[in-house]
C-alpha cells in the first residue's frame, strides 16, 4: 500500500517588544536569572495585568502580511494544566476568538524556484494568536532550576492546517515564516534564543484516503534543519511500524537532532488536556478598521514579491533575487545602488553585490552596516566600468581597495595607474579590420544571427591592444565594420 504524511505545524514566535505582554517589566534575552520579573509575572496575590498595545499591534501586522483576516474582536482566556514554569500554573492566552483566522504562507521548493508566477505553494492557515510564554527550565543532575525571565514575553503562535506532505515542504514553510517575520520587523526570530520555536504534527494514511492517521507530536526542534530531518526521520519510523503490522499510537516525542533519533516523551489519549476560562481580568480587544489601515501602511514587502519586482523592473536573472531579495537591508542597498548608478546597470550592480560584496563581508566577519563601501561608491564603480575608464579586471583591483579603505574608486585606479589607456581610433580599427579579415567564421555565424559569435573577434582586439582598449568602443566598432561590409 502506498501511503502520504500530513504534516500541520505549530510555531512559537517570540515579538519583539520593550516590555512583556501583560506587564510593563522589560523583556529581553541573557540576563541573570529571575531578574525580569514583578508581581503580575509571579503570580503575587492581587496583581493584575495590563496589556500591550505593541504585542497587539505586532500579531496583528503578522496576520496582515500572511494574508489573515483580523478579527474584530478577540477575547483572553486562561490555559489551566500542570506548568512546572509558570507560577500562575495558568497561561493567558486565545482560545475561540483568536486574533487572526486563515491566511497563508509561500512556499518554494526545489525544482519550483525559478517559476516564480506559477511554480509557488500557498500553505494555509489555521490561525494565530497571542499569548505569555513560560518560563525556562535548567536540569541539573539532580535538580531542575526555573527562571522566569522569559516568562510574561509576548509569544505569538502559528498554527498551519495539516497540509503540508513532505519534510522539505516544512523546511520551506519555516524559511518562508522566519524571514516575513524578521521582514516586518515582528521578531528576530533567533531559535538558539528561543525566539522562534516549532513542534511538528505528523501522521501517515493510505494515498487517496481524506481522512487523517494517527498524529505524532515532535517536540523540542530547536533548528529549522532538525525540523526537516525529525520530520524525514517521524514518517520513515511510522511506516515502519505499519509495514511490521503494528499500530501508531498518538503520542508526543522527542528529536534528538545530533542523533537523529527519537523517543516517547508522553501518549494521550485525547488531543488537549487543557481547560479553558476565560480570563476575568482582561477586556476583549476590539480591532477597528482605523487600527488595520494603520499597520497595513507599515506592512513591507515580502521577499517574494520583492523578487517578482526586481525580476520585472530591473530585469534580473533568478540567481541575484534569490541572494538579494532575504535580507531587507542588502536589498535596500541594491535598489539604492542600481538608482546612483542609472539605467541599464542594475544587473552589474547585483553581480558586484552578490559575487563580489558578499565574499569580501563573509571573509572579513562584518555585517553590511560595517562595510565601507557604500552604494554611491559602488555605483561609482560601476559607471567607471560601463564607460570604459576602468577594466573589468582592474575594477577588481579597485573593489578590493575600496572595501579594505573606503576610498572613492576613480582616486584609487588613477592613484594605482588602473584607468584604462586611450586607443587612437584609427589604430583601434584597424585592429578591428584585421580580426574581422582573420576570423570568417565568427563573422559568418554573427551575420547569420548568432549574436555571441562577437565575441570571437573581441579577444583577437583585445589582445593586439595588450588589454587596454575599451570594450564598449571595441563592440561599437566591430559591429559598425560589420553592418557596412
Amino acid at each position: 500500500m502506498n501511503y502520504e504524511a500530513v504534516i500541520g505545524l505549530e510555531v512559537h514566535v517570540q515579538v519583539k517588544t520593550a516590555s512583556k505582554v501583560f506587564t510593563r517589566v522589560a523583556a529581553g534575552y541573557g540576563h541573570e536569572p529571575n531578574t525580569l520579573t514583578d508581581p503580575v509575572v509571579l503570580g503575587l496575590p492581587g496583581a493584575l495585568p495590563v496589556m500591550n498595545k505593541a504585542a497587539l499591534d505586532a500579531i496583528i501586522k503578522a496576520g496582515l502580511l500572511l494574508g489573515c483576516q483580523i478579527a474584530p474582536v478577540c477575547k483572553w482566556d486562561r490555559k489551566n494544566y500542570f506548568y512546572p514554569d509558570s507560577p500562575k500554573n495558568y497561561q493567558i492566552s486565545q482560545y475561540d476568538q483568536p486574533m487572526c483566522l486563515g491566511g497563508a504562507v509561500e512556499i518554494e521548493l526545489p525544482g519550483a524556484a525559478r517559476n516564480l508566477m506559477g511554480g509557488h505553494q500557498l500553505i494555509p492557515l489555521t490561525r494565530i494568536h497571542l499569548e505569555e510564554d513560560v518560563g525556562k527550565l535548567n536540569h541539573g543532575a539532580s535538580d531542575s532550576l526555573v527562571d522566569y525571565n522569559r516568562a510574561g514575553t509576548p509569544l505569538m503562535e502559528i498554527v498551519s492546517d495539516p497540509a503540508m506532505h513532505s519534510a522539505e515542504e516544512a523546511y520551506a514553510y519555516l524559511t518562508s515564516l522566519r524571514a516575513t517575520m524578521i521582514c516586518g520587523g515582528i521578531s528576530d526570530c533567533d531559535m538558539e534564543k528561543g525566539q522562534l520555536r516549532c513542534d511538528a504534527n505528523i501522521s501517515i494514511r493510505p494515498v487517496g484516503q481524506t481522512t487523517l492517521g494517527t498524529k505524532v507530536e515532535l517536540k523540542n526542534l530547536n533548528s529549522i534543519s532538525f525540523v526537516r530531518d525529525g520530520i524525514a526521520h517521524e514518517i520513515k519510523r511510522q511506516l515502519g511500524v505499519l509495514e511490521r503490522g503494528g499500530t501508531i499510537v498518538q503520542e508526543t516525542r522527542d528529536y534528538d537532532g545530533m542523533e537523529g533519533t527519537s523517543q516517547s516523551l508522553r501518549t494521550k489519549e485525547d488531543a488537549h488536556d487543557y481547560r479553558y476560562f476565560p480570563d476575568p481580568d482582561l477586556m476583549p480587544v476590539v480591532v477597528d478598521a482605523a487600527w488595520k489601515a494603520r499597520l497595513q501602511a507599515e506592512c513591507p514587502e515580502l521577499p517574494f514579491e520583492k523578487q517578482r519586482r526586481f525580476i520585472a523592473q530591473y530585469q534580473l536573472p533568478y540567481t541575484l533575487t534569490s541572494v538579494l531579495v532575504w535580507d531587507r537591508a542588502l536589498a535596500d542597498y541594491f535598489e539604492e545602488t542600481a538608482k546612483l548608478a542609472g539605467p541599464g546597470r542594475a544587473q552589474a550592480v547585483g553581480n558586484w553585490i552578490v559575487n563580489d560584496l558578499l565574499r569580501e563581508l563573509g571573509h572579513a566577519k562584518l555585517a553590511l552596516a560595517g562595510a565601507k563601501v557604500r552604494p554611491a561608491q559602488l555605483a561609482a564603480l560601476v559607471q567607471l566600468v560601463d564607460a570604459g575608464t576602468v577594466l573589468a579586471n582592474a575594477a577588481k583591483e579597485v573593489f578590493s581597495e575600496m572595501f579594505a579603505t573606503g576610498d572613492q574608486p576613480d582616486a584609487i585606479a588613477e592613484r594605482r595607474g588602473l584607468k584604462a589607456a586611450p586607443t587612437d581610433s584609427n589604430e583601434l580599427e584597424q585592429w578591428c579590420r584585421d580580426s574581422i579579415g582573420a576570423n570568417a567564421k565568427a563573422v559568418a555565424e554573427f551575420k547569420s544571427g548568432k549574436e555571441s559569435a562577437i565575441n570571437g573577434l573581441k579577444g583577437p582586439v583585445m589582445k593586439a591592444a595588450k588589454g587596454k582598449a575599451n570594450p564598449k568602443l571595441v563592440d561599437e566598432t566591430l559591429r559598425r565594420l560589420l553592418a557596412g561590409a
